[in-house]
């Protein structure tokens, strides 16, 4: 009887185990069939919190309002039951009004999502809590784990952040709302959020703009509700508002199911990648990899934020990482996710995948440089929408940080796709025209005796109307944006894009134009030559596509692309891409030569863009010429021609790649530069000057052409007095205001020299990039540009460190970070001789590359090639980054105001 029992017992165990091995093989299968899909996964984390946001009114932030735009995610919210979408920073008791659904009722629950830190958004809270004092229920989500805010340097929350969190801003509003009573019952008015000053807002003071928001006249209509007895529903509603706060850390702007990149507002974004000190450039770049990485105290708060968001970014995707550094502060952060892992993911069984974390620093020339791609030509061209917040109003806890670090103010990464611009430059006119002609007609029919003067009235109007451009303000003009779930016809617009270089994908949009056009069965005449795409292409078929708004609405997504393609397009924006670009191939070819050919070229660089700016000052245009390059272009091509020649020649004493007869002209030109036109050169490097500058042009201007007219009345009236102006008592007065002008003039351009020389200390950083990134000093990562100068055989660090992954070669440099090895040796096994070998990259289903401190186009389409290059179609391949990057961007971290100069 036993021993059946035991038989029995036996079979289940062996059956429990074989079921168990099949679930294991087919999740294994499952995991291999099924694509990974940032998008899904923000998505999906979206209806995880249905149940909180359902009849709620929905606060979001800047960082989550960009986000939530890429994801196209607002149709889904209000599908939720979401009552109304708001922005935090502009909260208004008027919210509550705007309601999508029919049935309106009284807002008794917000949910506020954002993409700081509490301490951060705490203001914003206080605000939203005390323009809705009938709301009951207020959950908070932000995108900042619990640990993150305990971690983060001067935090005021401690371990039990989100907890803190909740009482402290129960306490504060209740606070609030005792002070508001008080003051209510002197004033006899019983608006709680115009009652509210700043000083009464927590742990930070509101600048200029939100300090308006106290005027604002509280009239929304579910204020009916405690009109009749105000101070008592105010006590109320202070007693029973219940605070929840959560994690939801799926806030990122997708470009694509495998591309994306962090919301400029956030707060991961915008904390400091390192601190000032001798290896580093930028607060948004990890400094050089010249020694060992940070550790400590010495962590970067942006080092921190970024481990956590991947850490939890992995865990929503369900992947556990085998995580590889190139870099310092990509080590600190790979031992970062590597503790967290070791806590955390014991028992869970997770697809496995690999994380490559990679320096910004060690290639800063690809992200300077313009390149063949046209994600990244949109993005440049294209204005940006304003961030919601100014440089004064971000302080939060961090007003007097004692660590140094402040935050960092990113571009905002919503484009401004200008419909109006575009679909409006001949249609005005003609409007216009059209509206002439009829009250012309209307007018001779009603009364032919008087016409004829209103007639010429008329023609006066229409002439100036057509010699004048009518002033049209910003908030009239049509503007879209981008929302990476549109595709056409299953074919992502943005996805497809990244892979793109500007010729292919303009006649891309182009063919996507004309299908629309079949599909709707529109016929347009236009002569199109095979293989090219121009403006005159593009605009007649977006016309026809924009003249029903039906049409209008069911192909927005390519007519948007196609808008931003046409802006691209454009003469203003194409002639200087293509100046940068011919201006580089001549730097390129230079450093294969010599240092003084290179130096020459970038003082000749210089000096043009010199004469540009003073040609367009005299003419009374700021803007450069169409196809010319400003002063400050000339510096970020000074920056690309130092970063090569760092690669190319051997640095002399002074420090610099040139000889000290090369550089000094390379600095008078700068000098003369600003001298002659300080309003072009608005950088870093000059704040406290500039003013004194642009009043010695201003001098400068009036005693020359004084000095000229003077000159010309003396030859005029030589003969009529030989004794000239002998005996006047003013003369000595001149003199003497002469002395102490020229002396000013020298005293400014000594300061000024001095400002230079802290210019060209960045630059002598530049150019020792190779030398002081200990991963760059092997052959194999050199930044070798082709000899022939053509930016498009010379390829970045990710292409050719990805090549070697996948090629299973020796990257010298690069470290591995044992998660899943490290938690074997710690339980044991590893005395048994049960430890497992360093495993490799390429042998990863799913790599995850993240570049700390931004990538831009041109990195992922060469991305993209190295992985078709390779022979693996069966690596998934994920590429995400700070921010996306343009050379611009890279001219305000290295030498603007979000740089260490």
């Amino acid at each position: 009887m036993v021993a059946v029992q035991m038989k029995d017992e036996l079979l289940g165990r062996f059956n429990i185990a074989k079921r168990a091995a099949c679930f294991h093989e087919l999740k294994t299968a499952a995991w291999k069939m099924a694509l990974v899909d940032v998008i899904k996964s923000c998505r999906d984390s979206i209806n995880q919190i249905s149940d909180h946001i359902e009849g709620a009114t929905l606060y979001l932030d800047g960082g989550c309002t960009e986000s939530f735009n890429f994801l196209g995610a607002f149709p889904l919210l209000l599908q939720l039951g979401v009552q109304a979408v708001c922005s935090l920073e502009k909260v208004s008791p008027l919210d509550t009004v705007v309601d999508w659904k029919p049935n309106f009722d009284p807002v008794r629950k917000i949910v506020i999502i954002t993409s700081r830190l509490l301490s951060d958004a705490h203001r914003y809270i206080l605000r939203c809590l005390s323009a809705h004092q009938e709301v009951h229920h207020c959950a908070i989500f932000t995108s900042v784990s619990e640990i993150a805010h305990s971690v983060y340097p001067d935090s005021p929350l401690g371990p039990d952040a989100f907890h803190e969190y909740e009482s402290l801003l129960v306490l504060d509003y209740e606070e609030l709302v005792k002070k508001s009573e008080t003051k209510s019952k002197q004033s006899g008015d019983s608006s709680l959020l115009e009652n509210l000053t700043l000083e009464d807002e927590g742990w930070s003071q509101l600048g200029p703009i939100e300090g308006s928001i106290s005027q604002i006249e509280a009239r929304s209509s579910a204020r009916d509700l405690y009109e009749d007895n105000p101070v008592g529903h105010m006590e109320d509603v202070g007693q029973k508002l219940v605070v929840s706060v959560h994690h939801f850390p799926m806030i990122l702007c997708p470009f694509s199911p495998r591309v994306f990149v962090l919301p400029s507002e956030g707060a991961v974004a915008e904390a400091y990648l390192s601190a000032e000190h001798e290896d580093s450039l930028s607060p948004g770049l990890p400094p050089l990899s010249s020694g060992s990485p940070p550790d400590g105290d010495d962590i970067p708060p942006g080092a921190t934020l970024t481990a956590h968001f991947l850490y939890h970014l992995a865990s929503k995707m369900d992947l556990k990482m085998e995580i590889f550094s190139f870099g310092n502060l990509s080590k600190t952060v790979g031992k970062i996710l590597t503790d967290m892992s070791s806590l955390y993911d014991v028992g869970r069984r997770k697809r496995p995948a690999g994380l490559l974390l990679i320096d910004r620093t060690l290639d800063l020339h690809t992200p300077c440089c313009h390149g063949d791609s046209l994600v990244d030509r949109i993005f440049s061209s294209l204005p940006r929408r304003e961030r919601t917040t100014s440089s004064a109003n971000i302080k939060g806890s961090q007003t007097q940080p004692k660590h140094g670090y402040g935050n960092l103010h990113r571009r905002p990464l919503d484009v401004q796709i200008p419909f109006g611009k575009i679909l409006g430059e001949e249609d005005s006119a003609k409007d216009n025209f059209r509206l002439l002609e009829s009250i012309e007609a209307f007018l001779c029919g009603w009364n032919s005796g008087t016409s004829d003067a209103q007639i010429v009235d008329l023609v006066k109007l229409s002439a100036k109307l057509h010699s004048e451009k009518s002033p049209q303000p910003e908030t009239e003009l049509l503007n879209g944006s981008f929302v990476a779930m549109e595709n056409f016809h299953g074919t992502p617009y943005l996805e497809t894009m990244l892979d793109r270089r500007m010729k292919d994908g303009t006649i891309l949009v182009k063919k996507w134009l004309q299908e629309t056009l079949r599909r709707e069965k529109m016929a347009v005449s236009v002569k199109t030559r095979p293989g090219f795409a121009t403006k005159s292409d593009l605009q007649p078929m977006i016309k026809a596509l924009t003249k029903s708004q039906s049409s209008f609405l069911r192909n927005k997504g390519i007519i948007q692309l196609a808008v931003a393609t046409l802006f691209t397009l454009d003469e203003s924006h194409s002639s200087r891409w293509e100046a940068f670009t011919s201006a580089e191939k001549i730097l390129s070819v230079s450093a294969g030569d010599t240092s003084q050919s290179l130096a020459a070229q970038i003082g000749d660089l210089i000096n043009k863009s010199v004469l540009v700016g003073s040609h367009g000052q005299k003419s009374g245009k700021m803007e450069s010429s169409e196809g010319l390059l400003s002063f400050q272009d000339a510096l970020l091509l000074t920056i690309t021609g130092y970063i090569l020649a760092g690669e190319n020649f051997p640095t002399f004493g002074s420090g610099g790649p040139f000889s000290w007869q090369e550089e000094h002209l390379l600095k008078e030109a700068i000098v003369d530069g600003v001298l002659e036109n300080p309003a072009m050169a608005r950088l870093k490097f000059l704040d406290g000057i500039t003013e004194e500058l642009e009043a010695n042009i201003n001098k400068i201007k009036p005693e020359e052409a004084k000095e000229e007219s003077l000159d010309q009345l003396k030859l005029d009236e030589i003969d009529d007095d030989q004794w000239g102006n002998w005996g006047d008592e003013d003369v000595d007065d001149n003199n003497n205001n002469n002395k102490e002008h020229v002396y000013g003039d020298m005293q400014l351009k000594l300061e000024l020299r001095d400002r230079v020389d802290n210019l060209f200390k960045i630059l002598h950083k530049l150019s020792s990039l190779k030398r002081r990134n200990i991963p760059l000093r092997e052959e194999a990562f050199a930044l070798d540009n082709d000899l022939s100068g053509d930016p498009s055989t010379s390829k970045g660090l990710l292409y050719k460190l990805l090549t070697r992954v996948l090629g299973k070669y020796e990257v010298p440099g690069l470290d591995y970070h044992s998660s899943t090895v490290g938690r074997l040796f710690k339980s044991g096994f590893g005395r048994f001789g049960l430890g497992q070998a360093k495993p490799s990259l390429a042998d990863q289903n799913v790599i995850m590359v993240f570049v700390i401190g931004g990538i831009n186009g041109l990195e992922v389409r060469e991305a993209q090639e190295a992985l078709s290059e390779s022979g693996r179609p069966d690596i998934e391949l994920i590429i995400g980054g700070t921010t996306l990057l343009t050379p611009d961007d890279m001219l305000d971290l290295l030498l603007g105001n979000s740089s260490y100069i």
